[in-house]
C-alpha cells in the first residue's frame, strides 16, 4: 500500500473511502498524483471547484490579500466584507446576508433565522415553530441536521436528536401543502438533490412550492450550496423554474475552490431578525475569505462560467445518452451537474469509479449506484469527450 495512504489510515478517523490515489497538483480541469499521472476530476470537490483548480486570478486574490490582512474577527469592520455582501445580494435578488464558513454552518444560520423569524415576525408560539424538510435531502451533518436526515447511517449512533422537523417526498407539492401547519416556519429543500444521487423534481414543482408557501407565509428556503453559482447551467438552480426564494444557502463554489466560504441570504425582515450576540462566527466573513469570494462571484460573471455550464451540460447529457448501454439505468441531471445510475445487479457505483481512475478520469459514488458527473465549469468538448469515451470503453470490457 501506498505509505501516504497507511499514513492517512493510521492517523485519520476513518469517516471517508477515498479511492487509492495520492493527488499532489491541480489545474483548470486537471488532478495529477504523486506519480505524475494526469487525470480529468469529475467531482469538483463536490462543486467547490467550479472555478477549476487554482484559477490564477483567484490565486492572485488570495496571495495579495493574505499579505495584507487576513484574520481579525467581525468584531470589526474591514473593507472586503461590504463590497462581497452587496455583489451576492444583488446577484441574487436578496436583501441581506450572513457570511459563515461551511455549508453545513450556513445551514444552522438558515434554521436559526427561521425559527426566530417564526416567533418574532409571523408570531408562532414559543418553542412550537416546524421546519419542513424533503426524504433523501442532505443538508450536512451536524446533529440538528442528521436530525432531520432520512439515510439511516447519518443518524445510526447519534441520537437523541432535536425535535422541530417534519419530512415529505420530494417533489410532491401536495405533499408540502398537507404538511404545514400554523407552527410552520420555513420549507427546506434543495432544488436538485445532489447527494441523494442527482435526483430531479416534476417540470415546476419549486415554483408551486413557492406559491404554497406565499399562501401560507412560510418561508422556502433553497439549499443552493451544491447547485449554486452555476453549477446547473443557471445562477441558483431556483432560477429554472422563476422562482425568487426567501432565503438561500451558498457555500463551496463561493469559495473558489481555495477557502471553505459559506452563507445565508435572506428577505430583511427575516436577517432583521438577528440582534448582536443571537449568532457569530470567528472565521466567518473574514477579509481573506470576502476577498477570495468577491472575485470568484466576478469570475463566475466575467468568464461567462454559467452560461458555459448550460452548453456544456447540454452537450455531455447528449454524450452520455448515446452510450446506450444496458449497465445504466437512468441518467439525470442540469448543466453539469449530473449523476449516471447503475443497475445494482449488473455493476457497482465503486467498482466504475475504481475503473475510471485507470483510465485517467477521478469520480465518487453516492448510493452504492450512482456515478456523478461535475467537473469545473470551464471544461470543453474534447474533455467532455475523453470522459464519455473513458466511460465507452469501460463498458465494453464490462460486456
Amino acid at each position: 500500500m501506498n505509505t501516504i495512504i497507511e499514513q492517512e489510515a493510521r492517523y485519520c478517523a476513518h469517516n471517508y473511502h477515498p479511492l487509492p490515489v495520492v493527488l499532489v497538483k491541480g489545474e483548470g480541469v486537471y488532478l495529477w498524483d504523486e506519480q505524475g499521472n494526469r487525470y480529468l476530476d469529475m467531482m469538483s470537490a463536490y462543486s467547490a471547484v467550479s472555478h477549476g483548480h487554482c484559477h490564477p486570478r483567484l490565486v492572485q486574490a488570495l496571495t495579495q490579500q493574505a499579505g495584507r490582512l487576513a484574520i481579525v474577527s467581525r468584531a470589526f469592520h474591514t473593507d472586503q466584507l461590504a463590497p462581497l455582501l452587496q455583489k451576492v445580494c444583488e446577484m441574487t435578488g436578496q436583501g441581506m446576508a450572513l457570511p459563515m464558513n461551511t455549508g453545513a454552518e450556513a445551514v444552522e444560520t438558515a434554521l436559526k433565522a427561521a425559527r426566530k423569524w417564526a416567533y418574532t415576525v409571523k408570531g408562532v408560539a414559543a418553542n412550537q415553530a416546524e421546519i419542513i424538510v424533503c426524504d433523501g435531502n442532505f443538508h450536512g451533518r451536524t446533529i440538528s441536521i442528521v436530525a432531520f436526515s432520512s439515510e439511516p447511517q447519518y443518524r445510526d449512533g447519534f441520537g437523541p436528536f432535536p425535535a422541530g422537523f417534519s419530512s415529505i417526498p420530494f417533489g410532491d407539492s401536495d405533499a408540502l401543502a398537507a404538511a404545514i401547519t400554523p407552527n410552520t416556519a420555513a420549507f427546506l429543500v434543495e432544488p436538485i438533490q445532489g447527494e441523494g444521487g442527482i435526483i430531479m423534481p416534476p417540470p415546476g414543482y419549486l415554483k408551486r412550492c413557492e406559491q404554497i408557501c406565499r399562501d401560507n407565509n412560510v418561508l422556502l428556503i433553497c439549499d443552493e450550496i451544491q447547485t449554486g453559482l452555476g453549477r446547473t447551467g443557471a445562477l441558483l438552480a431556483s432560477d429554472h423554474d422563476g422562482v425568487r426564494p426567501d432565503g438561500v444557502i451558498l457555500g463551496k463554489a463561493l469559495g473558489g475552490g481555495l477557502l471553505p466560504v459559506s452563507m445565508f441570504l435572506a428577505r430583511r425582515d427575516v436577517m432583521e431578525v438577528f440582534t448582536p450576540g443571537d449568532h457569530g462566527s470567528t472565521f466567518g466573513g473574514n477579509p481573506l475569505a470576502a476577498a477570495v469570494a468577491l472575485e470568484a462571484l466576478k469570475v463566475l460573471d466575467e468568464e461567462q462560467l454559467v452560461q458555459a455550464s448550460a452548453r456544456m451540460g447540454d452537450y455531455f447529457l447528449a454524450r452520455l445518452a448515446a452510450l446506450n448501454s444496458p449497465f445504466i439505468k437512468e441518467i439525470r441531471g442540469k448543466g453539469l451537474l449530473i449523476g449516471v445510475e447503475f443497475h445494482a445487479d449488473k455493476v457497482t457505483a465503486r467498482t466504475v469509479c475504481e475503473q475510471l481512475m485507470v483510465r485517467g478520469v477521478l469520480s465518487k459514488e453516492t448510493h452504492e449506484t450512482v456515478v456523478r458527473f461535475a467537473p469545473p465549469l470551464l471544461i470543453q468538448q474534447a474533455e467532455i469527450d475523453t470522459v464519455v469515451d473513458a466511460l465507452a470503453a469501460l463498458l465494453a470490457e464490462l460486456r
